[in-house]
């Protein structure tokens, strides 16, 4: 892990040093490993830089159109809005290319776009470079969004284990150590009636997936493919951090008796679009050109363990006023992603313990799936973050087992570890056995059975949202429409 001040998506609050410093002594106390891969402090790849994000005014010069959606999105995704009833519409038009030549003719690089929110970052040595573009007629306006450090934290691929420890042995169920996590959603129902994702492809949004490619409890996995939206782009996902491993294997694993997770014959994209070495507002726009690609690859559901709302620029931190699921591009983007037919499980966050309290950005985004944290007696876990967002909507929506989950790590073995970052994956990967069950129902229905199906619907807070929910009901809920 890198230097301990904003970080949302990892297993323990990391909002101060001190922070970080008390929850790793509560975890050495109570026998939990953090398991995170080992880290090295190099010189900034590519030397000194700066980006902008560039608003712009429309998509004249553009070179698809509407009528032939098949140019820039898959079938697959095309299939998914058509089972809906969603038509492409402006915002999936791809950036004007045109734009994107004169902002190039300038001499600045282009590292992301989104299309949806119409707009590019671009990269260049100096901010002066970017006099001339902010003035060209179709850029509304533009907002620096990320300056250079002088080195950073780059992770170590670490050696990983070919089997098990003996401790983790269990042959009295067919789940062994996660047996509890899936049971207390009644998720081992939905499985028994033949449902763990069949047909459905996860997009996991993450930081890095040490090791995911070569643990043997993790070769059985259906993987689509990864890609890598950070810029400058790491040369290997599978040797960045472990966290995306832990939150994927929460899903995918599939080890009878030993560790099987909740949507094992589901399909899974890997996709980095959070930078450990910094934290910048360019997360956000790599967390967007991210989205964008799970949905043109034609996934149905996001499971993203990431939180952002303090920058390393003080400038750019986000305020309470902003979580409103609109004002951050990030919230924006993660708000529209039900108006394309995929469904988003995000975490909470994890400042609960922390001077911000509150869930982070896009935790605060319409039409998805916020998930905090509980400990196994039912209790919140007193690091999850609360809501209500800015506008008075009940966040978090539903609560699953956060402290501890059982993951694994990129190391290979098996680990309990601490944070809404893995009671999400528990959510989202029953989200797909619910929906394989009943394939012709919408991203918003689903979203709503989930919720509705919470132990605490009848009377929602602001710390346990519409509580645990009950995947079985969940199911009758829908079957009754």
């Amino acid at each position: 892990m890198r230097k301990p001040c904003r970080k949302t998506y990892s297993h323990i609050p990391t909002m101060r040093r001190s922070m970080l410093l008390l929850v790793g002594w509560l975890l050495a106390c109570m026998g939990v490993a953090e398991g995170s891969a080992k880290e090295a402090m190099v010189k900034f790849p590519g030397g000194k830089c700066v980006m902008y994000r560039l608003y712009l005014t429309d998509k004249r010069g553009t070179d698809y159109t509407l009528e032939h959606p098949s140019e820039f999105l898959s079938e697959k995704a095309l299939r998914r809005r058509q089972r809906q009833g969603i038509t492409p519409d402006s915002t999936d038009l791809p950036v004007s290319n045109a734009y994107l030549r004169q902002i190039e003719a300038a001499g600045l690089e282009v590292v992301s776009r989104s299309r949806w929110n119409n707009t590019v970052v671009a990269k260049a040595r100096s901010q002066k470079a970017f006099r001339a573009v902010a003035s060209m007629p179709f850029v509304r306006k533009s907002v620096k969004v990320f300056a250079s450090p002088d080195s950073i934290n780059k992770a170590i691929r670490s050696h990983y284990r070919t089997d098990f420890n003996s401790w983790d042995t269990l042959s009295a169920n067919e789940y062994g150590t996660t047996e509890q996590q899936i049971k207390m959603l009644n998720g081992h129902r939905l499985h028994a009636m033949g449902y763990r994702g069949r047909g459905m492809t996860i997009a996991v949004l993450d930081g890095g997936f040490m090791n995911a490619d070569v643990i043997p409890a993790l070769k059985t996995i259906s993987m689509m493919g990864n890609r890598d939206f950070v810029r400058p782009a790491s040369a290997d996902v599978f040797k960045e951090m472990d966290h995306g491993t832990k939150v994927l294997s929460a899903m995918a694993a599939n080890v009878p008796n030993l560790y099987v997770g909740t949507a094992t014959q589901a399909s899974y994209w890997l996709l980095r679009c959070e930078d450990n070495s910094s934290e910048n507002l360019v997360e956000e726009d790599y967390w967007a050109a991210a989205a964008e690609f799970a949905d043109s690859a034609g996934v149905d559901i996001i499971n993203s363990s990431l939180g952002f709302h303090a920058f390393d620029d003080k400038d750019a931190d986000h305020s309470y006023a902003d979580l409103d699921g609109e004002r951050t591009l990030i919230s924006h983007t993660a708000s529209m992603l039900a108006d394309k037919g995929i469904i988003l499980v995000n975490s909470a966050g994890n400042e609960g313990m922390g001077t911000w309290k509150k869930i982070n950005f896009p935790a605060d985004a319409r039409d998805i799936i916020t998930v905090g944290a509980i400990s196994p007696n039912g209790k919140n876990a007193a690091f999850s973050a609360i809501g209500p967002t800015a506008d008075r909507r009940i966040k978090p929506d539903v609560m699953a087992l956060g402290s501890p989950t059982a993951v694994i790590t990129g190391r290979g073995t098996i680990s309990r570890d601490m944070g809404t970052s893995f009671a999400t994956p528990l959510i989202t990967g029953l989200v797909a056995c619910l929906w394989q069950a009943l394939p012709q129902k919408t991203a918003r229905e689903i979203i709503q059975a989930v919720i509705q199906s919470g132990d605490k619907q009848a009377a929602p807070d602001d710390i346990y949202g519409y509580g645990v929910p009950d995947f079985v009901k969940a199911y009758q809920l829908l079957k009754g429409k």
